[in-house]
Order: structure tokens, then sequence, then C-alpha cells
């Protein structure tokens, strides 16, 4: 539970008012829940995921995990069809999934509110790419709300089911990782309940079938027109007169810098909503400064609105496309001193990301670079396999793109990289996206070799179920997808289980599958080490005697095994007994021990 601040009394209504501290995601969960809805599907997505996990704490809101992002929109949908309000959640590379959907849903528009948060991440912190996710709110020609803080994540998500109402589209709400992941003070209220509203059979209104669907553009059309109206008038876009030097159009937690930078000593334009941009709002801005700067993380989204309807301002010519921005890149870039702290006397060694000791994917990579394979890579915490000194890694793209591409790269090639290219994805984005490409393997023919590397989680994102887990959101028992059986129901006969602790067992295997003149997977299955309910084994030492410093074991790039004095060193916090080094020393070096400390 979030830090109780004081309660600040009831309304008019009775209601329980509460200042609490809350995450930016938290936030939003609370938005929603207040905001009643009834029904919520994502699929998790850094820096959007614990969203959906606070949302699953009310008992009052039906909430799910689905297989992937396109699928959550869709059930959010129907759930917005029937007549009861909907969220579903993901991060910006997740939109990519959901845009099928997305496009058409602005077309039928909705029967009850439908909220779709979207989180995108400057900076990549945890992402393969920065895109900036307003662009889908005007390509698909939908509303965009994005909040600058805790309190604004939940007044926007609650506003978003009144205004997704309001015009009947579902309403697009932006976060970014700053504003996720960041706390401040918000106000709580009681959950307000709303009835189904009725659902109606109207074909010409959600039938997209191109006779329907022509009739449904100029909707659309229209709607952007009275949004943009709604935009002008709304307080959600305020201005907040300084000095009237400088005027800044900025939202989000670039509005965050601008104020901590310059507090009121420059006027601001504070969109709250991003899509549609109002017009005659920002001309009459611009008219009561001396001079316009937008600030805006990522593209220059806003500037070209205002170029486009004639106001000159300045923007990416001050500031980086690239990155996420902060006080002090704000205070330089505007010519302002940057304070200097104060540096540290030692220089504090890097900490490059590293697979945690006794990943099991460890075993697996090692298999891989012994068998000197190509190695088409997915989207998970394995693609730290790609880390030195490791490197078995060639390529990660996307969700699924590893099991497509190893068709394509053998298609290509045809023996040479049926030979020695392998695909590694996990059971998750297995499920997300992989399944599809496997049946392409199976239909279109390549002999090619792919590894579902089955943790018994969603590992990356935070341990999240997920279909092959056999439970759902809530830890209750779920249905469990049967991972051979699903392979070999797509057409792979071959269908291999190895334990990636067993090193020989994985390397002869692999080396089977890459020789043999048909598809087929091989599931590395072995729980992910930090799960709660996994037992290790005693931590390991070496023996200093037996251990001749060859560094053999550096090679698998476990944080728990470090090298001094010419010889192999074990740290006993973070070991956990896996054996795989002790499967790499031709000395026999490393020794178990109890948790006494004494020798096995």
């Amino acid at each position: 539970m979030p830090w109780l601040i004081y309660a600040a009394g009831k309304d008019n209504w009775g209601d329980i008012h509460l200042k609490t501290l809350m995450l930016g995601n938290e936030a939003v969960a609370r938005g929603l829940y207040e905001g009643g809805v009834a029904v919520v599907s994502s699929y998790p997505g850094t820096p959007s995921t614990e969203i959906t996990e606070y949302v699953a704490e009310y008992d009052e809101v039906y909430s799910e995990w689905a297989p992937n992002e396109k699928v959550a929109m869709e059930v959010a949908f129907g759930s917005a069809f029937a007549g009861k309000r909907s969220f579903c959640g993901m991060k910006h590379v997740g939109l990519n999934v959901a845009a099928d959907p997305l496009f058409t849903i602005s077309y039928t528009g909705i029967n009850a509110g439908m909220v779709i948060a979207v989180a995108d991440d400057p900076g990549m912190h945890s992402s393969q790419n920065e895109q900036d996710s307003r662009h889908y709110a005007r390509a698909a020609k939908l509303p965009m709300l994005e909040p600058a803080d805790s309190a604004e994540c939940l007044q926007f998500a609650k506003f978003g089911f009144e205004l997704s109402e309001q015009f009947d589209a579902p309403v697009l709400l932006r976060l970014c990782t700053r504003i996720a992941h960041a706390q401040s003070i918000v106000e709580t209220s009681e959950r307000v309940e709303h009835a189904a509203r009725t659902y109606v059979k109207d074909q010409p209104k959600y039938v997209m079938m191109p006779g329907y669907a022509r009739l449904r553009h100029p909707i659309v059309e229209e709607r952007m027109k009275a949004l943009t109206e709604f935009a002008e008038t709304s307080d959600i876009n305020r201005v907040e007169m300084g000095g009237r030097s400088i005027g800044f159009i900025t939202s989000g937690t670039a509005y965050q810098y601008v104020k901590e930078v310059f507090g009121d000593s420059v006027s601001v334009l504070k969109l709250g909503m991003v899509y549609p941009l109002p017009v005659q709002k920002i001309r009459d801005f611009a008219a009561s400064v001396e001079r316009v700067v937008v600030l805006e993380e990522l593209d220059g989204f806003i500037e070209e609105h205002c170029r486009a309807i004639g106001v000159e301002v300045s923007g990416k010519d001050i500031f980086p496309i690239i990155d996420e921005f902060s006080q002090n890149l704000v205070r330089e870039k505007m010519g302002l001193d940057v304070p200097q702290g104060r540096a540290l006397e030692d220089v504090i060694p890097q900490r490059p990301p590293v697979m945690c000791a006794g990943c099991p994917h460890r075993g697996l990579f090692y298999a891989l670079v012994k068998n000197k394979a190509t190695v088409l890579g997915d989207i998970g915490c394995y693609a730290l396999g790609a880390m030195a000194p490791l490197k078995a890694m060639d390529y990660t793209i996307c969700m699924g793109a590893s099991v497509s591409g190893l068709h394509g790269f053998n298609k290509a090639l045809g023996e040479e990289g049926e030979k020695r290219a392998v695909g590694v994805i996990g059971d998750s984005t297995f499920m997300h996206s992989g399944v599809t490409g496997l049946i392409n393997i199976a239909y279109n023919g390549s002999n090619s070799t792919l590894i579902i590397a089955d943790n018994s989680i969603t590992g990356m994102t935070g341990h999240q179920q997920n279909p092959t887990t056999g439970l759902n959101i809530k830890g209750d028992p779920a249905g469990k997808v049967d991972i051979e059986a699903l392979c070999r129901a797509v057409g792979i006969s071959r269908v291999r289980v190895v334990d990636p602790y067993n090193l020989k067992e994985c390397e002869d295997v692999v080396r089977e599958e890459l020789d043999a003149p048909e598809p087929s997977v091989i599931i590395s299955r072995r729980p992910c080490a930090l799960l709660k309910t996994v037992k290790h084994n005693p931590p390991l030492r070496v023996n200093e005697e037996k251990c001749r410093g060859c560094r053999s074991c550096m090679k698998i790039g476990c944080p728990a095994i470090s090298f001094k004095d010419k010889k192999a060193k074990i740290d006993s916090t973070l070991c956990v007994g896996c054996g795989v080094c002790t499967q790499m020393c031709a000395f026999d070096a490393f020794e178990s021990e109890s948790r006494e400390g004494t020798a096995q």
C-alpha cells in the first residue's frame, strides 16, 4: 500500500478523499478503478507493466494477462462493445502489435468507455527502439492524453472514460518511463460503478466491411474536428502565465523540467491533450510572449503542428531528437549555467547488464557457442546472451522475429544456414508471437532448429504469469499450454527437452538437431533462478590447490565467479550451486559446500 499522508475529509457526496504517494503506474490503476473500469487485459511491457498488476489487486475488476497486445486490445474492445468500461496497457513497441485493431476501432467507435495506455521509453532503458507513440494518435485519428505527474495519471485515466464516451472513441493515454516510475502525491476517492450500457446490434457501426467502413470514415473526420474544438476550450490544456520573454509549449515530463528550471519566470502552455492539438489557443499564447520554445522529448510532434498553423517556434534546433531530457540538459540548451556536482573520489566500476547467477539461459548459450551456432535471438532476459563474454547472439529485432527470421535465413542460405543457425525465444514470447512463425517453418518447410528457453515465467518484466505457467494474474490455477504438444500439433515431429544446467546434454542435442534433415524444436527447460519457489543447492567454493588459473570458468560470465590472485573466487551470497562451472573445470576445482560452510 502507498504511504498514507493524510485524510482530506469528504466531498459533497460523502466520498472519502485521501492523499497518498503513488507511482505513476499505480495512479493510473487507481484512476481506472475509480472510473469504474470492468475489464482489463494487457501484456506486460516495461515501463507499463505495473498498471495492470495494481489493477489486479482490486477484486471488483476483472484483470488478465493476454498472450499479446493485439489480443489484449481486442479483449478490451469486446468489453467496451458489450457496454462495460475497459482498459488495455502496453509499452510503445506493444502498440505496434496492437495497431491492427487500433486503426479499425477508431472507425467503429465504442459503446462504453475504453482507455489504452501506451508507455514510451525515451532513453531506451528497457527497449529496442525509441519510437514516439504520439504518431499513432495522429495516424489512427484518436485522442491522446499525456499526464505530467501521478496526480494527472489518476485524473487522466479517469477522465479518459468520460472523453471516450463523449466522443465515441477509444482514448490513448501516453506515459513515459519517468512518469510511470516516479512517485508524487495523488488524491484518491471512491469507485463509481457504471451500469452497463445496452448493447444494440448496429452493423453499419461495427461491421467494418468496405461498404460500411466508407460510411464511418467521414464520421471519424467530424469527430476530429469536434475534438480539436474541445482542445481549444478544455482546461486539460492550460496556460500558466509568468514572465513574458519566453513562453514554453510542453507536455508530460518535459513540463516538469521547465518548471524545475524556470519556475514562474517564464510562461507555459501545458498540453494535457497532445492530440488533437489546439490551434487558436496556441496562436493566442504565442502572441502573449516574445519568444516561443517547444520542449518535447523525442520527435518534434508539437513543433511541427505549431509551424503548420503559422506559429514560429524554436524546438529541435535547440533540443535533441533522441534520448530523454533532464533539468541540466534544459539549462544547458537554454544557455543557463549548469550546477556542477561534487565528483566522487573513486572511479565507480561499470556494471554491464548480465544474466543472474544460476540463470538457466547461461548453460544454453554456452552450448551454442561451443557449437559455433548463428543465433537469431528474441525479446526477453535471454537477450543478455549477446553480452560478453558469451556474445552468443547475432540479432534481436522484435517479439517473435527469431522464429520467422530463422526461416528466412535458412531459405536464403539453404543447407549452409540450416547446419549452423538456431532461433532462441522464451516461453512467454513464444506464446506472444512465436507460434505463427513456427507454423510457417512447418508449413513452408525449412530445416530450422528453434530453441524455446522455458524458464516457467515471464522473466524480463518482473515475473508475470503467462499461458505456459498454469497460473493467472492473481496466481489462481489456469489453463496451461503444453509446449511440446503445441509444437507437434503445428507440424513439428522432432521435439526435444533438455536441462540447460547439463552442458553435455545441451551441446549434444543442439548438434543432433542442427544435423537433422527436418525442422525441430529444443525446449531448454529450467525455472528462473529468482523464482521464490525454486530451491537451490548449497553454494560452491573453489579449492585453490586444484585451481590452475586457466580462467575457463570466466567464459560463462557468471556474476558469482571472479578472479583474484590468479585464482577463481566464488561469492557465496550469489552462487546458487547450479553446477555449470563444475562441468567446465578440467581440474575439479569447484566443490560443493553446505549452507553451514562444510565441504560436501
